[in-house]
């Protein structure tokens, strides 16, 4: 397949891997979409965000934007998430929406995504890319599955409410691209407290914890 210049290089440094945790600035998104089959007929129809400096969620620094699929919002997706096809209407594209998303990771100086499944939104981005002919260097993501993995090994849901209630992590609106990025974002906090009290305090901890191997999804 053809490919463009890459669409925008995100924020690419090399972080020394004894970076303590305190002193990365990470970027916790989360993406809504028209159903899970990204790779076929859905499309996203928003993404949020928000940063985390210094182990603390910076809710004056977000990001929202809602995207034009360019098809029908499903009924029950619509009572999911409160995304009609008039709130659609005259959105931007999902390239637009994606530019803007990186716009704000480089404003905020932020080379580390983080993600509540983060594969899943990794691949909506991908394919968003894939059909406007683009692609983008994605840097390190950390999804907070694995850290749980790795802190609580029994704990087997993948629904970030249920996660967030058990850590006792704030939870704001559901089904929401900001709403879950904060949500995740609080988790992840959470879980970094936690990881500190098990000794772990650098970005290379934190590296080892997470799973990248795992995380085949190219760009």
């Amino acid at each position: 397949m053809f490919w463009k210049t890459p669409l925008l290089s995100v924020t690419k440094t090399e972080t020394p891997l004894n970076t303590p945790i305190s002193d990365l600035t990470f970027t916790v998104f989360d993406t809504e979409t028209t159903g899970f089959a990204v790779g076929a007929q859905d499309r996203m129809i928003e993404i949020g965000a928000v940063q985390v400096k210094n182990k603390e969620v910076q809710e004056a620094e977000t990001f929202q934007m809602h995207v034009n699929p360019n098809r029908n919002i499903p009924k029950e997706i619509t009572e999911l998430t409160g995304i009609s096809n008039e709130t659609i209407e005259h959105a931007p594209t999902s390239l637009e929406a994606i530019q803007s998303f990186i716009d704000f990771n480089k404003k905020t100086n932020s080379a580390i995504w983080v993600g509540h499944y983060v594969s899943f939104d990794l691949l909506v981005l991908k394919k968003e890319l894939q059909r406007h002919q683009y692609r983008i260097e994605i840097p390190t993501t950390i999804d907070t599955l694995d850290l749980i993995g790795y802190l609580s090994p029994s704990k087997i849901m993948h629904d970030l409410e249920n996660y967030a209630s058990q850590f006792g992590t704030r939870i704001y609106s559901r089904h929401e691209a900001l709403g879950d990025a904060l949500t995740t974002a609080h988790l992840f906090c959470d879980l970094l407290y936690h990881l500190e009290n098990r000794g772990k305090y650098t970005y290379a901890d934190l590296l080892d914890i997470s799973d990248l191997s795992k995380r085949n999804i190219q760009f």
